[in-house]
């Protein structure tokens, strides 16, 4: 038996996506914008990401471009999380890289991602649903808040995204409600 996979890649896709990353660490103030791939391994498609990112930080002087395969970007945001800021990659290493983040910073529970097109976008916890809890009343609904927080600032609602953001932070900071994953026996039931 034998299966093959495609991993179909354009220059114009790669372009978008590296551009939006630098746009994004020039709007917030980053230190860097990080291209996470394995251009050893898979040479035209990783090849094609890198020669993208470098011609696209070239119009971007003042935010250094770093180069991270995603075996060792695991190690290094485990090792030396504060040495990245902005990090880009294609679909399967960011999934990746997103649920190893996750980790660092409390669990699947406090991560959420946007997918972001040209006219549309979709926000969500990066765990998705999670259909093993239905009607526990249990989980952690930081991930899909902060999801709504990626929402209201790509509608430009940057104000209304500050306050929830900020919100959530007090809430995590007074230690009165806590889900399971945060050591705690909190649950929507207790809010109602």
């Amino acid at each position: 038996m034998v299966a093959l996979s495609s991993r179909i890649m354009t220059k114009k896709g790669c372009r978008r996506i590296v551009r939006a990353a630098f746009e994004y660490a020039q709007r917030h103030g980053r230190r860097s914008v990080t291209v996470v791939e394995k251009p050893n391994v898979l040479r035209e498609t990783g090849g094609l990401m890198l020669s993208v990112a470098r011609e696209v930080a070239r119009e971007f002087p003042d935010i250094p471009l770093k180069e991270v395969n995603v075996d060792t970007m695991c190690m290094w945001l485990i090792k030396n999380p504060n040495d990245y800021d902005v990090l880009v990659a294609e679909n399967l290493f960011g999934d990746i890289i997103s649920d190893l983040g996750a980790q660092l910073v409390g669990g699947l529970g406090f991560a959420s991602a946007g997918n972001i097109g040209t006219n549309y976008a979709v926000f969500e916890p990066i765990h998705g649903s999670a259909p093993k809890y239905t009607g526990m009343y249990k989980v952690n609904p930081t991930a899909m808040l902060l999801a709504s927080k990626l929402m209201l600032e790509w509608l430009g609602e940057v104000e209304k995204a500050s306050r929830l953001e900020t919100s959530i932070a007090a809430i995590i900071k007074e230690g009165k409600v806590r889900t399971y994953d945060m050591g705690g026996t909190s649950s929507s039931l207790d809010m109602a």
